[in-house]
């Protein structure tokens, strides 16, 4: 006698495909969207004049992080001061310079040829990043054509061997060195010879500029062979939080105002070298 088996496993092989594909699209209307965070960032409405098109986009890199027990994107160490920090940046660029500046950061997935479209990326938090091999030659690529990475938010001995786990993925041969101040990432806009190490909000409460064993700024970065600065590398510092947090008035004004003229002039210099 015949006897119909319903097929379990090939329904819930389909079952498991569908919802991947939901956590997928749900995560890329996220990114979309505007991640709202996941510290202390309140809710942050997005600007009426947010599709405009314009000459300079924030483009936010999108990555996963190293922890174990964690390889996706979703609420990762990239959102950190997201996206509080990129539109009150914004603010200041369109205040302090003639750029035509859109008001609304853009969220840029490592998994995409969406970085070509954008010459600046900004990626913090790389203390926690992980690029496989994919990830390291398209960023590889992007910084050769012309594109420029700044990283910032991270701390300490460990956090820049992670850093430089993916880093020497993507330029092998290249060493990361000591920028000096007279380096013309260091006037196009604002002289900065004298720099200071910018805290993040934890200073409010610690009364440390600094985290974990990072006690000293260091100011670094990767050129290309024309002498062109490819990354430029803030390490033992938290300008994002700077930026997120300018309006707070337990903030001092010298390390916001810091924070501002070394992102426009990392900006202006990527433009314009």
């Amino acid at each position: 006698m015949f006897v119909y088996t319903k097929p379990v496993m090939r329904t819930t092989h389909f079952a498991r495909l569908a919802m991947a594909g939901l956590l997928l699209l749900a995560t890329l209307l996220q990114a979309q969207r505007g991640f709202r965070g996941y510290r202390e960032e309140e809710d942050v409405p997005i600007p009426p004049d947010a599709g405009e098109k314009s000459e300079y986009y924030f483009a936010r890199l999108q990555y996963q992080n190293s922890r174990s027990g964690y390889r996706g994107y979703g609420r990762g160490s990239w959102t950190t001061d997201y996206p509080k920090a990129d539109r009150q940046f914004l603010q200041g660029v369109r205040r302090l310079s003639r750029l035509h500046t859109r008001s609304m950061e853009q969220v840029v997935n490592m998994e995409s040829e969406d970085i070509f479209n954008y010459p600046w990326v900004y990626a913090v938090e790389v203390g926690h990043w992980e690029l496989n091999n994919a990830h390291a030659k398209r960023l590889r690529d992007f910084l050769l054509r012309g594109g420029f990475l700044m990283v910032d938010d991270f701390h300490g001995t460990y956090e820049w061997e992670v850093f430089m786990a993916s880093m020497s993925k993507v330029f092998p041969e290249r060493a990361v060195v000591d920028l000096d101040s007279k380096e013309a990432i260091f006037h196009v806009l604002y002289d900065l010879d004298d720099k200071f190490q910018v805290p993040g909000i934890q200073y409010w409460r610690s009364g440390r500029t600094y985290e974990q064993d990072g006690i000293q700024d260091k100011w670094r970065g990767i050129f290309d062979d024309k002498g062109r600065i490819m990354v430029a590398i803030c390490h033992n510092m938290d300008l994002g939080d700077a930026w997120e947090w300018a309006d707070h008035p337990n903030y001092p004004e010298k390390y916001a105002s810091m924070s501002y003229r070394i992102g426009l002039n990392y900006i202006i210099y990527a433009m314009s070298h």
